[in-house]
C-alpha cells in the first residue's frame, strides 16, 4: 500500500553533514506525518525528528540545532538534514511515514517503514 524509499547515508567525518531523503510511493490518499527514527549500535531505536503534513516539526533532544527535517508534500518526499555530525549519531536510520489510504470518514490509516540507510560518523 505505502512504500518507503530511503537514500543519502554514508560515511562522513565527526563535524561533517549528510542529507537523507524518503520518497513514499504506492496507493494512498495522502501521507501525513514523516519522520525518522534511529539505532546505534547497542541501543534502543530512538525517535530523531518528525514532521507533519502542514509542517510541525519535532525534534529528539539530542539532536536539536543540528537536524533540519522538512518535506515537500508534492513530491510525498521528507528530508533529514543533519549537520555537526558527532559519532555517536551513528547508526541505521528509518523513515516512516503514516497514511490515510482512502478520503473516507473515518480513513483507513497505514504506518509504513523503510529499510533502514545506515549512517557512520567517524571520529
Amino acid at each position: 500500500q505505502v512504500q518507503l524509499a530511503e537514500s543519502g547515508g554514508g560515511l562522513v567525518q565527526a563535524g561533517g553533514s549528510l542529507r537523507l531523503a524518503c520518497e513514499a510511493s504506492g496507493s494512498f490518499f495522502s501521507i501525513n506525518t514523516m519522520g525518522w527514527h534511529r539505532q546505534g549500535p547497542g541501543k534502543q531505536r530512538e525517535s530523531v525528528a518528525s514532521i507533519t503534513r502542514d509542517g510541525r516539526t519535532n525534534y529528539g533532544d539530542s539532536v536539536k540545532g543540528r537536524f533540519t527535517i522538512s518535506r515537500d508534500n508534492g513530491r510525498n518526499t521528507a528530508y533529514l538534514r543533519m549537520n555537526s555530525l558527532k559519532p555517536e549519531d551513528t547508526g541505521v536510520y528509518y523513515c516512516h511515514a503514516g497514511a490515510y489510504l482512502t478520503s473516507g470518514n473515518p480513513p483507513p490509516v497505514s504506518t509504513a517503514w523503510g529499510q533502514g540507510t545506515q549512517v557512520t560518523v567517524s571520529s
